[in-house]
């Protein structure tokens, strides 16, 4: 059996570090560089890096941020924001990435989802999927619908269909965010990422709404996903990764330990 990862998540917005309630009223609240120098040590599994507003205000990531995290850690490392072109990925991997991931870019040009596979392979590709509840209709049948730049824009695509397409295309893995579920602390979105789950063979990171260790807990074993990203319980303190890794696994998931 393969062990469940705790991956914590730097939104970074201006090179700052920022956290908000359902992708708004956001607030920077510290140093994304030693932020992460500060999980690793403490056992992080991955570490995932968002440029937030990338994508809406139109440019490239901030590469100095990447590379001055790059630096800092030794565990995969995963980058997403404002890349829309394989030129992109490859700066994003050449600035120390282990992975890139797309999302807006990749609803406007599937391409890209393949296009980065054949040249970096399907493990360097993670599509990020942001989803929010909507009515059930022809059109969004599974009643959780895509949205891009940064929570702005409906796209009318239905998640379950966009999550299989990526995958058709050559994703390596997905993490699917809970636009509803983000930064309240109320718990991951269980029915869609088990619902994702289901409908995909490769690995679906829980993103959006983790507020203690039973919430990861209940993503792993009653959603079946293979990895939990979690932001604002470990930035403002009220857990270590450590904590978080001892109260899973004392349920029996298999974890990976470091110390």
């Amino acid at each position: 059996m393969l062990s469940k990862r705790i991956i914590p998540c730097l939104d970074v917005r201006n090179g700052k570090l920022t956290k908000g309630v359902k992708f708004k009223d956001n607030v920077d609240i510290g140093d994304p560089v030693e932020t992460a120098r500060h999980y690793y040590e403490q056992g992080a599994d991955e570490i995932v890096f968002y440029d937030i507003t990338a994508s809406s205000e139109g440019r490239g990531i901030f590469l100095d941020v990447v590379e001055r995290v790059a630096s800092q850690i030794f565990i995969p490392f995963s980058v997403g924001g404002g890349i829309s072109s394989v030129a992109d990925m490859r700066a994003v991997l050449v600035a120390g990435a282990e992975k890139v991931s797309v999302n807006s870019g990749a609803v406007k040009n599937p391409d890209i989802i393949s296009e980065g596979a054949a040249a970096f392979g399907s493990q360097c590709v993670v599509l990020g999927m942001d989803v929010k509840r909507v009515p059930k209709s022809e059109a969004i049948p599974s009643g959780f619908e895509v949205v891009v730049h940064g929570g702005r824009k409906f796209t009318g695509m239905d998640a379950l269909e966009w999550a299989k397409t990526g995958e058709a295309l050559g994703a390596g893995e997905i993490c699917l965010n809970s636009i509803d579920a983000d930064g309240t602390k109320d718990g991951y979105d269980l029915e869609l990422t088990r619902l994702v789950c289901k409908s995909v063979r490769i690995p679906v990171i829980a993103s959006g709404g983790a507020g203690n260790p039973q919430h990861m807990a209940d993503a792993f074993t009653k959603a079946k996903a293979s990895a939990a990203l979690i932001a604002s319980i470990v930035h403002y303190g009220e857990y270590t990764i450590r904590q978080i890794k001892d109260e899973i696994s004392s349920q029996g998931v298999q974890m990976r330990m470091v110390w």
